[in-house]
């Protein structure tokens, strides 16, 4: 999360009401808060404090969206892991058909795809579009929404591979690394909502150029 004071406290009782539902035994939140410099911070903590499965893990620079995963996976400690943006772009009552279809198809990885992704305008449709034909294209990877944030994984997968990325290439690498080490990945589909609340700033010239730049130096490595 950075500057998200509007969808913390929503994006945590989401998440906290479909594993209650589903009658999860074991499970933790984990918030990443990405040196934010709104009321983020302060909410993620009384979080927190009113229910120990909730942690927060606070970044003290702002290390954008690679960053930001990579401490929240590090900080992941159950046996699968789920990674969603606090705007909650998907229904998270998707998420228990997501993790029987892993265990039914004995995969590793399920990472979903939107169904329609018009409704978040008509630009960033199109760079979607074009980024996820480019990693098709350089890489050969077959995955329909690279950097859609909803994505269950086994832990065990990270225990394969270090990730390296920064920047919002952070979900491509992953997904090639994990390719690289035969992990399985499926895909499903789902109903996508843009947000309601604050700005998202992952389409900005200057993150288009970051991920351009990860994926030449990575190149040679993860084709």
């Amino acid at each position: 999360m950075y500057n998200e004071e509007a969808y913390v406290r929503r994006a945590v009782d989401a998440a906290r009401g479909v594993l209650e539902s589903a009658r999860v035994p074991e499970w933790e939140i984990v918030i990443v808060d990405d040196a934010s410099t709104d009321g983020t911070p302060a909410l993620a903590d009384a979080l927190a404090r009113a229910d120990a499965r909730v942690r927060v893990v606070h970044n003290p620079v702002n290390r954008r969206l690679g960053g930001a995963l990579r401490a929240g996976y590090a900080a992941a400690t159950k046996d699968l892991v789920f990674y969603t943006d606090a705007d909650l772009p998907v229904d998270l009552e998707e998420l228990p058909r997501a993790v029987r279809l892993l265990e039914y198809q004995q995969a590793d990885i399920v990472a979903a795809y939107r169904f329609d992704r018009t409704s978040e305008g008509l630009v960033r449709a199109l760079y979607t579009l074009c980024y996820n034909h480019l990693i098709r294209t350089v890489f050969g990877l077959r995955v329909r929404d690279v950097n859609f944030a909803f994505k269950v994984f086994r832990r065990s997968v990270l225990e394969k591979f270090t990730l390296t990325s920064e920047g919002s290439f952070i979900d491509a690498e992953f997904l090639l690394r994990a390719r690289k080490t035969g992990c399985p990945i499926i895909q499903i589909g789902l109903d996508y909502f843009p947000r309601t609340r604050g700005t998202s700033t992952l389409a900005s010239i200057p993150v288009i150029f970051a991920v351009l730049r990860d994926m030449a130096v990575r190149w040679r490595e993860l084709r």
